[in-house]
């Protein structure tokens, strides 16, 4: 009896261990990675991937004594023999994340460069813009973080200057997603007589949402000015519409911001503010992934627009 009494102890005591075992195991592979660090913000950053028609330049900001990084993608007709004197539209793509950099949004250019080869689409050069610490907003408490000042302000008439563009509303356009989207509905609001082509992709509306009824505050300790979000100029947009902006929303279905996507574009119904959409099914938060399903859709947006522009 004692011995019997001995073995269901001893089998109690394992089968313990080995339920606490398990536990701890399950614990520990239920812990969230940690969040990977994020570099130090910097207005330059090398461009580490081989990109076909993709080079890194630079630009000496005048308001800031610094220089500021982009990346740009020339199609090849732009070096093409008899093409000397040709110029071409332009589009401004804004990336996502912050911050983030000129180079965070590039690999696009394959997707870009892939159908303007097959002549699938009119050719277009592409800048990768680089949109500041708090990207593409301008934050004047800041020393040298005035994102969209330095982009529309600065970076723009040094693409018109330095490469043979279209260097009016004619001929250029602006895309972006997620944060680059958020920054490329309120500058295409802000800046209309700037633009014939607009396509913000996967914003965060919700978050511009609140800013609008926080009176520009997104989180404690960050405040940006008054009115500047995609709620506030999309009214103030709406009470002239002039000149009439071409634009082209577009989210993945299984994004984050898909819902509030949604909700923004019936917003702009309610505006009266006319829209085309794209919606893209089964696709995450990803303009990677977004333009390796629809992203000729897009290219083909502009170059409806730059041809439209063209033609007036």
């Amino acid at each position: 009896m004692q011995l019997q009494r001995f073995q269901l102890k001893s089998i109690l005591a394992v089968t313990c261990a080995i339920m606490i075992l398990l536990v701890h195991s399950q614990g520990s592979a239920q812990k969230p990675k940690p969040k990977k660090k994020q570099p130090p913000f910097q207005w330059v950053n090398a461009l580490k991937l081989k990109l076909p028609g993709v080079k890194h330049a630079t630009f000496h900001s005048p308001s800031m004594n610094v220089d500021v990084g982009y990346c740009i993608y020339l199609p090849p007709q732009y070096n093409a023999a008899g093409n000397e004197q040709k110029r071409f539209p332009v589009v401004y793509y804004l990336h996502g994340g912050r911050p983030g950099s000129e180079t965070k949004s590039v690999r696009l250019a394959q997707q870009i460069h892939e159908h303007i080869s097959k002549g699938e689409v009119a050719p277009m050069i592409y800048v990768f813009v680089n949109g500041g610490p708090v990207s593409h907003y301008n934050m004047a408490d800041q020393n040298n973080a005035m994102g969209e000042d330095v982009f529309v302000k600065e970076l723009i008439p040094h693409i018109d200057a330095t490469y043979r563009t279209i260097a009016d509303r004619d001929g250029r356009g602006i895309e972006g997603f997620s944060q680059g989207g958020r920054g490329t509905t309120r500058i295409m609001f802000k800046h209309p007589q700037l633009f014939c082509s607009a396509a913000p992709g996967g914003a965060g509306h919700s978050t511009e949402k609140r800013i609008s009824e926080e009176n520009g505050q997104e989180r404690p300790g960050l405040v940006f000015a008054k009115g500047d979000n995609t709620y506030d100029l999309a009214r103030n947009y709406a009470s002239h519409q002039e000149p009439e902006l071409p634009i082209l929303i577009h989210v993945g279905t299984k994004g984050f911001n898909y819902q509030n996507n949604l909700e923004y574009m019936d917003f702009l119904k309610s505006l009266k503010i006319p829209f085309e959409k794209l919606i893209v099914p089964d696709v995450p938060h990803s303009a990677v992934k977004i333009y390796e399903k629809e992203g000729l859709k897009i290219m083909q947006f502009h170059a409806q627009n730059f041809r439209k522009a063209s033609q007036q």
